[in-house]
């Protein structure tokens, strides 16, 4: 990284972390919550009770390593979360949020991910490289790092800016570097924030509302999203190029339905066209369409592996797990047949469920697989074994497309 970024990081830590709020909840999100990892980068046959390395690769002021190491923590897993960071004083802040937890599983290094191959760290189960790599000169020489460090078995969690929910962002970047490019850190900030009371209601980012740092994340905010010295965006098809330049491959982009066109289109003869187009090329025409997807979260795979990455649904002893959510209490207020919705960013679309959603929810509880959850129910409704993978199927894709189902092969530890 350029003097430039390590400067600001040192100045305005991002995102604006509180270690005190660590008493109040665990921040959690994508990539790199725990039954992700396992879904899309083990074919959710990872067992946690055997070690795993983690590195966290611009760990910034910790979201993402606090939340990988404290699940891991959680399950009793003998791993270790290595945290590396360009800013000592977002590393301070990451250290005392780990302090306040109790964690006793991270490292913490200070450097860019460039230095990488020369710190001796060994291979790593999973790297999380989350907003990192669009703040390189060269994208490219930060993604052959991580992958120099990649067990082969593993994978990585990586987030970048995505190229059309960022307009106006850019516009702002280059009139603010017109502005004042030789300006001290404070008088950049100082114009920003006068440029921001001055835009016209016709300003592309005054007329974006799905992006936000600069109204609610203070200074940092500001000037991560304004100010940032080294800053570039992806399309779905950039980012896959990028991504297989690499010898690696996207075993999935978070939301998933987000990036399926056929959720946001209904008229049949554009539906019939979607035959002839692969996956990527259907994303891309959904962000497109869309035009409010400020960042791509995908995990990602040495390409050799991708067809075992992903957890699959053909296999019985998976047992289905629900990310903050309890299967009896979804069952409880859901009709046969409804709806599941999915709201993105002012978009909004209804996920069609099973009829037999209700008792299927009811079953899921974590440790129960899905042979045993036909088993459950089976006798009670009547129901052939094809009948429910059938309704299984429809309704696990509508739940695991907004991120909240997942499979694994070992049951979750009993509270």
């Amino acid at each position: 990284m350029t003097d430039p970024v390590r400067e600001q990081y040192e100045l305005y830590p991002y995102p604006p972390r509180d270690p005190r709020d660590e008493a109040k909840r665990l921040i959690q999100g994508s990539p790199s919550h725990i039954l992700e990892i396992n879904h899309y980068v083990f074919g959710g046959r990872r067992d946690f009770s055997q070690p795993f390395r983690a590195l966290i690769a611009g760990g910034g002021t910790g979201d993402g390593a606090i939340m990988v190491a404290q699940q891991l923590q959680d399950r009793r897993c003998p791993a270790e979360i290595v945290y590396l960071d360009l800013s000592e004083p977002s590393r301070e802040i990451a250290e005392a949020r780990a302090t306040a937890r109790g964690l006793q599983n991270m490292r913490f290094l200070t450097g860019s991910l460039l230095e990488l191959p020369a710190m001796g760290l060994g291979e790593f189960d999973y790297i999380d490289c989350c907003g990192v790599l669009h703040h390189l000169i060269d994208p490219a020489a930060g993604l052959a790092a991580l992958r120099g460090l990649l067990n082969e078995s593993g994978g990585i969690g990586h987030m970048v800016y995505g190229t059309y929910g960022r307009t106006g962002v850019y516009h702002l970047q280059k009139a603010l570097r017109l502005l004042g490019r030789e300006d001290a850190p404070p008088a950049k900030l100082d114009l920003a924030r006068r440029l921001l009371k001055q835009l016209p209601p016709t300003n592309w980012l005054q007329r974006n509302p799905f992006v936000g740092d600069h109204l609610k994340a203070g200074d940092a905010g500001i000037y991560d999203l304004l100010l940032h010295a080294t800053d570039r965006a992806y399309t779905v098809g950039e980012l896959v190029d990028f991504i297989e330049s690499a010898g690696l491959s996207i075993s999935a982009l978070i939301e998933p339905w987000r990036y399926e066109l056929a959720n946001l289109i209904s008229d049949g003869a554009l539906l019939k066209r979607l035959d002839a187009l692969d996956r990527w090329q259907r994303a891309e025409i959904a962000e497109l369409i869309a035009g409010n997807m400020k960042t791509h979260t995908a995990y990602v795979v040495p390409r050799s592996r991708l067809a075992a990455a992903v957890a699959q649904l053909d296999d019985g002893s998976m047992i289905p797990v629900l990310k903050d959510s309890s299967g009896p209490e979804l069952a409880k207020g859901l009709k046969p047949g409804g709806s599941l919705t999915a709201r993105a960013d002012g978009i909004e679309v209804r996920l069609p469920l099973p009829r037999l959603a209700p008792p299927i929810l009811a079953a899921i509880d974590g440790q129960r697989s899905i042979h045993g959850i036909f088993a459950r129910i089976a006798t009670e409704l009547g129901l052939s074994r094809d009948a429910f993978d059938r309704e299984f199927a429809v309704l696990f894709r509508a739940f695991n497309s907004v991120n909240k189902m997942f499979l694994q092969h070992r049951a979750a530890p009993m509270a």
